[in-house]
């Protein structure tokens, strides 16, 4: 072991690794049941997803032990799999097998950036309040979508404001379309559903702020025990024949691949009036991606010591593979590529990873450990069928308000800054989209600097992306 991942030299030890891991497995094992309980509504099978977060999760993971010899653990992203159901599906409406395309090339082309200097200009063609906008207005993303699933929200539509369609529309069942008439209330706290879902909210606080061990997946198991004693979840209705490894791997089977069929790839390209919908789609994948691994990356391994100022230039300036960051960033891309493959949205690294590093984790040997216990876990599928939406929700919440704190660093005195920034972040939360969040602010950042006479600063490849963005959105406007 010492030979293999370097222990002494690193400070380190086999036992407190093995308790680091442990320690990161459940920091954030709780992505077993958020992203299946996010992916199936796009129509795949839960337990398919599930199998197939393990594979992404794995696969990822075990390239940071052995390649990058670092004690990080990779999951499917959250905001990622948001991205992936709320704005690829249903509101692009694309296919599932044909988002889980777009994410095989976004793992594709950031292997490619990931070698070359593509990188670098991506990297610094984007302002830094940019890309703190980003991440934080994914985390108003997140937090909208689970204050909407735990079911306090209500919204009241003024008459002759809205559109009704559907077969239902004449049995009270139609999907309605309203206009910025509708406005958006707090519930009335008398529905079950409701109370257990505020009592998952104020335990995962609680749990969190205690920083207690595994409090997040603590907080999944109580809520869904209280959902089950309240008549939330009615365990008689559920069919347990039909929940369990062997049905798993029936179901993974279906979403297999299928990024690669003719329902995934050949259909994505079959309509070239979407291509530059699509090419914005990837990117935008893509670019969450990269930032969210360098940011998580250097903010939790700078002050362990294992990432040094000489590893956080080279991710920003270099190209190829020379150091333990660039290893780290080429491990998430082929974790995505080959979640994308087994059924999964994008592999990104954790920042429950910190977890694991304040307890002691240094090496390879920490990601060897999670990535062991997710292998174990592959036999808990039955349980997805017992989780209810009401005891995710608050997990979404409380991962929505984490990734908040990229805000910070945003100069909200600073117009210039604040104006782009606002627009990025707000926008993804009330447009219910990634894309367009990223489309507003970019394009507010290239006005701003106009405005002041500083058209020049603006990277040529803001431009372009600009271009392709109004085009889109005149598309849009057209259709």
């Amino acid at each position: 072991m010492d030979k293999l991942f370097k222990l002494q030299e690193n400070g380190t030890t086999v036992r407190t690794e093995i308790l680091a891991g442990l320690t990161t497995f459940f920091a954030m094992s709780y992505i077993l049941f958020v992203n299946p309980e996010m992916l199936s509504q796009t129509g795949m099978p839960a337990q398919g997803v599930f199998l197939a977060t393990i594979i992404g999760t794995v696969a990822g993971t075990l390239m940071m032990a052995f390649y990058a010899n670092i004690p990080y653990a990779q999951a499917p992203g959250m905001g990622l799999n948001a991205f992936f159901t709320y704005t690829v599906v249903f509101a692009l409406g694309y296919t599932w097998q044909e988002a889980l395309a777009m994410v095989f090339l976004c793992g594709l082309i950031s292997i490619i950036v990931t070698l070359s200097s593509i990188r670098k200009t991506i990297i610094r063609a984007i302002p830094d309040a940019l890309q703190h906008a980003i991440s934080g207005g994914i985390g108003i993303f997140l937090a909208y979508i689970g204050i909407k699933k735990a079911g306090l929200l209500q919204f009241s539509i003024d008459p002759g404001t809205y559109t009704a369609a559907g077969e239902g529309a004449d049995k009270g069942q139609a999907a309605l379309t309203a206009n910025g008439m509708a406005t958006p209330a707090l519930v009335d706290f008398d529905n079950p559903a409701v109370l257990v879902a505020l009592f998952g909210i104020f335990l995962t606080i609680v749990l969190v702020l205690k920083k207690v061990r595994g409090g997040i997946v603590l907080s999944i198991a109580a809520t869904t025990i209280v959902a089950i004693l309240s008549g939330v979840v009615n365990l008689g209705s559920i069919n347990f024949a039909s929940n369990n490894l062997g049905a798993a791997f029936k179901d993974l089977g279906t979403i297999f691949g299928a990024s690669l069929g003719k329902d995934g790839l050949v259909s994505l390209f079959s309509k070239p009036e979407r291509i530059p919908e699509v090419l914005m789609a990837v990117l935008a994948f893509s670019i969450t991606d990269v930032f969210d691994n360098i940011g998580t990356l250097i903010s939790t391994g700078r002050k362990a010591g294992i990432f040094n100022v000489a590893d956080e230039e080279a991710a920003r300036d270099s190209s190829g593979l020379q150091t333990k960051m660039d290893k780290a960033l080429f491990s998430d891309m082929v974790g995505t590529t080959v979640g994308a493959v087994a059924g999964t949205s994008n592999v990104t690294t954790y920042v429950e990873s910190a977890a694991g590093i304040e307890a002691g984790g240094r090496t390879g040997l920490t990601a060897l450990v999670v990535a062991l216990l997710f292998i174990v876990a592959s036999f808990f599928s039955p349980l997805l069928a017992i989780v209810p939406t009401v005891a995710v929700a608050p997990i979404l919440i409380i991962v929505g308000i984490m990734m908040l704190s990229s805000m910070t660093d945003i100069k909200w005195n600073d117009l210039s800054e604040a104006v782009p920034a606002f627009f990025t972040s707000i926008f993804m939360g009330l447009t219910y989209s990634i894309t367009h969040g990223i489309a507003a602010g970019f394009i507010m950042y290239a006005l701003v600097k106009v405005i002041k006479g500083e058209a020049k600063e603006v990277h040529p490849m803001i431009w372009v992306l600009n271009a392709l963005n109004i085009l889109n959105f005149i598309s849009l406007a057209l259709a």
